[in-house]
This record gives C-alpha cells, sequence and structure tokens, in this order.
C-alpha cells in the first residue's frame, strides 16, 4: 500500500514510514493512494467474526508490505483484548431505529483507545525491526491524551509529549494524563485552547531540521494509522444491523474530524453508509459550513463537551482532497487561505459532493443536558456529554425514516461526572481500575503559546536518552 500526501508535494511512503512520520513533509495529511474496496460477498462472510478478528480483516489492505504485515492478527487480539466490554464495542437499541455504539470500555474510558491501543504495539513493532527510537508530540483535547499516554507509557523505543489546554480538559481527564509518572512520559499544560496546542504540535512538524533531530512522530489523528483503526466499529456496527445487505447511518460527536471521516473511509470501501451526521457543540464550525459551504473560525466557546471545543478541525482537509477538483494543489492553496484568513470557501461541486453523504446539528450545553435526562428516563443509558450530543443529532436527523442511525458514545459518563449529576441526579463512579485516582500524584508543567520554547523542552527530553 503507498501513501500520499492531502498537498500532493511530499513523496509517497509505505506504511511503516507513514505511521512513524504522522505528518507530510508538505504540510499535508497521508492518504491511501488507492482505496481498498470490499465485495459484499466479502463483507458478508464476516458476520459472526470477533472484534479482534474483523479488525484484522478491515485493515489488512492498509498495512500490505510493512513488516508488521504477518504480525497484524496477533497484534490486534493483543490490542483488545483488555477491553471492559466482551463485545468490545456493544450496540445498544434507544428507539425503534436509533442505536447508541458503546465506545468506551477501553482502559481511558474513551474511543481514542480503539486505534491507539494498537497504534502503541505498532511503533513498538517497526521500531524494533529498524532499531530506531521516536519522540511523539501530540496535542488534546481531552482524550486523545490518556489514550496516547496509556498506549505508549514504558515502551522502550518512544517518548511522548502530550499537551493539553490548561483548565480546558475536565478533572479527570486530566488526571488521567498528569498521574502517569512513566520516565517516558511529560504532560504540558498549555496556555491557551485546544487549537493553540495543535498549533505548536504543527509548527514543529514543521521545521523539517528539527523534525529530523529529535525523530519526530505523531499520535494525533493526523497519523493515519488512528484514522485506520477507526474504520473497524464502523464495519462492526453495519454488521450487526445487517450489512452490507442493509444500509446504515452514523451519528458522530465531532471535533477534529477524525472519526467521522473514518465512517467516510469505511463507505469508500464497501460498506453501505447512507448517512452521516456530523454532531457539533456550540463551536459548530463544521456545521455552519455543511450549512454555507465557507469554513470561518471563531472564538472558542468553553462547554460541557470540552473535547469537542475546536475551530481548526485538522482532518476536514482528507475529506477536502478526496473531493475538491485539482487535488494537491488546490488543497494546499485552500489550506494556505484558510490558514491566513480564517475563512475558505470550497468549490460547488465539492461541497454537494459532502453534503450527498453528510448532514451536520448543532447540540448546545441546555440541549445536551436534557438529552442526558431524557435518555436515561426513557432507557436507563447513562451518557456523557459527548454522545448525548451524537445521540440528539441522531434523534433530530431528517430524512433517515427507516435507517438504522448509530450514535457513536464516544467517553465514559464517569469521565465528566459533574455534567452527569447535573443532568441526571446520580454521579457515576470511576470503573475499580481508577477508582484511586484523585488520591495518585500527579505531574506535569506549564508552558506558553510558544513553538520555540517547547521545541526546548522537546529536545532536553528526546536528548536525555542519547549517547
Amino acid at each position: 500500500m503507498d501513501y500520499v500526501s492531502t498537498r500532493g508535494l511530499a513523496p509517497g511512503f509505505g506504511f511503516d514510514d507513514v505511521l512513524l512520520a504522522g505528518l507530510a513533509g508538505d504540510g499535508g495529511l497521508y492518504l491511501p493512494r488507492d482505496w481498498p474496496s470490499f465485495s459484499p460477498a466479502e463483507i458478508r462472510s464476516w458476520r459472526g467474526l470477533s472484534y479482534p478478528e474483523l479488525a484484522a480483516r478491515v485493515m489488512r489492505p492498509f498495512v500490505a508490505g510493512s513488516v508488521i504485515e504477518a504480525d497484524l492478527p496477533r497484534l490486534c487480539a493483543e490490542s483488545y483484548a483488555g477491553f471492559a466490554h466482551p463485545a468490545v464495542a456493544p450496540l445498544r437499541q434507544i428507539d425503534s431505529d436509533r442505536w447508541v455504539m458503546e465506545l468506551f470500555h477501553g482502559p481511558t474510558l474513551a474511543f481514542k483507545d480503539y486505534a491507539l491501543q494498537l497504534v502503541g504495539r505498532l511503533f513498538d513493532a517497526v521500531l524494533a525491526r529498524r532499531g530506531a527510537r521516536v519522540t511523539i508530540v501530540g496535542a488534546t483535547s481531552g482524550d486523545t491524551g490518556s489514550a496516547a499516554i496509556e498506549s505508549c507509557r514504558d515502551r522502550a523505543a518512544v517518548d511522548i509529549l502530550i499537551l493539553h489546554p490548561k483548565g480546558r480538559v475536565s478533572e479527570v481527564q486530566r488526571r488521567q494524563m498528569t498521574t502517569i509518572l512513566s520516565g517516558n512520559v511529560r504532560n504540558l499544560a498549555v496556555e491557551g485552547t485546544f487549537d493553540d496546542c495543535q498549533d505548536l504540535v504543527k509548527a514543529l512538524f514543521a521545521d523539517e531540521a528539527f523534525r529530523d533531530e529529535v525523530h519526530l512522530s505523531a499520535v494525533n489523528s493526523i497519523n493515519w494509522a488512528r484514522v485506520m483503526a477507526q474504520i473497524v466499529y464502523y464495519f462492526w456496527a453495519g454488521l450487526a444491523l445487517g450489512a452490507p445487505d442493509r444500509p446504515v447511518g452514523f451519528s458522530v460527536p465531532t471535533g477534529n474530524f477524525g472519526n467521522v471521516f473514518a465512517g467516510y473511509a469505511a463507505r469508500l470501501m464497501g460498506l453501505p453508509i447512507e448517512r452521516l451526521v456530523v454532531a457539533s457543540n456550540s463551536n459548530d464550525i463544521l456545521t455552519r459550513f455543511f450549512e454555507s459551504g465557507v469554513m470561518q473560525t471563531t472564538r472558542v466557546v468553553p462547554t460541557l463537551s470540552p473535547s469537542m471545543d475546536i475551530q481548526v478541525s485538522s482532518n476536514f482537509e482528507r475529506l477536502m482532497a478526496l473531493t475538491v477538483p485539482g487535488g494537491g494543489p488546490a488543497v494546499a492553496e485552500l489550506m494556505q487561505n484558510f490558514r491566513r484568513d480564517g475563512t475558505m470557501s470550497l468549490p460547488d461541486s465539492a461541497w454537494q459532493a459532502m453534503r450527498a453523504v453528510f448532514s451536520a446539528d448543532r447540540i448546545d450545553d441546555a440541549a445536551t443536558l436534557e438529552t442526558m435526562r431524557q435518555i436515561k428516563d426513557q432507557t436507563g443509558e447513562t451518557l456523557d456529554p459527548h454522545s448525548a450530543i451524537g445521540v440528539a443529532a441522531a434523534l433530530r436527523a431528517e430524512g433517515v425514516a427507516g435507517l438504522p442511525l448509530v450514535a457513536l458514545a464516544t467517553a465514559h459518563p464517569a469521565k465528566f461526572p459533574d455534567a452527569v449529576e447535573r443532568a441526571t441526579g446520580l454521579r457515576p463512579g470511576l470503573p475499580p481500575h481508577l477508582a484511586d485516582l484523585f488520591e495518585r500524584p500527579e505531574r506535569s508543567e506549564a508552558i506558553g503559546n510558544d513553538a520555540e520554547a517547547l521545541k526546548t523542552i522537546v529536545r532536553a527530553f528526546a536528548g536525555r536518552n542519547r549517547p
């Protein structure tokens, strides 16, 4: 499998190099040059597979030619062995044709575990064969950080530094990161928003000399391996609801666009996905885009769903690369203008192509709380605020009569106990392996929004293991 940049200027790579590079050298994101496609008969033959078995089948084409190709089934089995639910990603019905897929049964209680438990093992396997070491720098709006740290802690060939926006993640989310005291882990609290954290990471990757010096890599959803692993649970839910003989739809709480793009990728690969609902909170840049064709940033507003408090959705560039006429050069120009002006208008043909599959909705805090209360009363399902946004958008979706619509529950309610208690009157407890989280010592440091200062920190942290 060969991969190319969304901006068309970086050299093509195989899977192993894409995994370790994260971001392309021209600032773009990697995509397969040619998409694998499964026939209905092949998809039908997967009914009855376990989640790890299905994961290996779905991802196998993407790792063709990789040094880990033969090991993929074992790596998938190891990645999901410790998940708390035997189904790994169970489905629960909440209405006649509405479902919730619980993606919070991994070690850090968030959907990021479904990709990062595998990605950490992929790093280990590839680096061991190369005799190499990498420095991972990532930005998190709450859940990626803890999942990445959990997957990379104590690994021999990986150092990991995670940036989170100071005071803008929940206390559980913060402590899941800052209480990991492994020597290869460092947490940095940035004065600013998630978008500021994300910009700092991109600035480091844009400095090619620095990138090479510290062997920089990424675990954010800018890394193709993250998206690749998330494709699996769309097939999992689709098969459970009758695919490929029955079309399905998904409602996805969306910030950085990686999760919902994985659904679009599953559609490209043959899963009959008829609708993808982009569910936003009050930071509704994506909803405004799907309504108007114009992407325009505004101020980030703090909400009850902080992991979605984002105004720059990095993975949207991947969708642009597949729909904008002119390919890489046109995407590069649009992204350059967006970075400069905070706004961009896509060609009408691209916007219409997107709207044929995607719709969007915005759910404010009041509606989020009401949905949490309503679903708890009617079904017994306890939702965190992010999951509630996906459910609310699914319940309000129009033009989908008779279509099974799956809302992705992206975080365990115990990660946001204050919001859950406010909505339902009940305070969810942490599972046993995290029961003492609030008693564990923390380690982190605050930094300003300064790329040069961050480079100094990363350089020193990466350099401590050099001869």
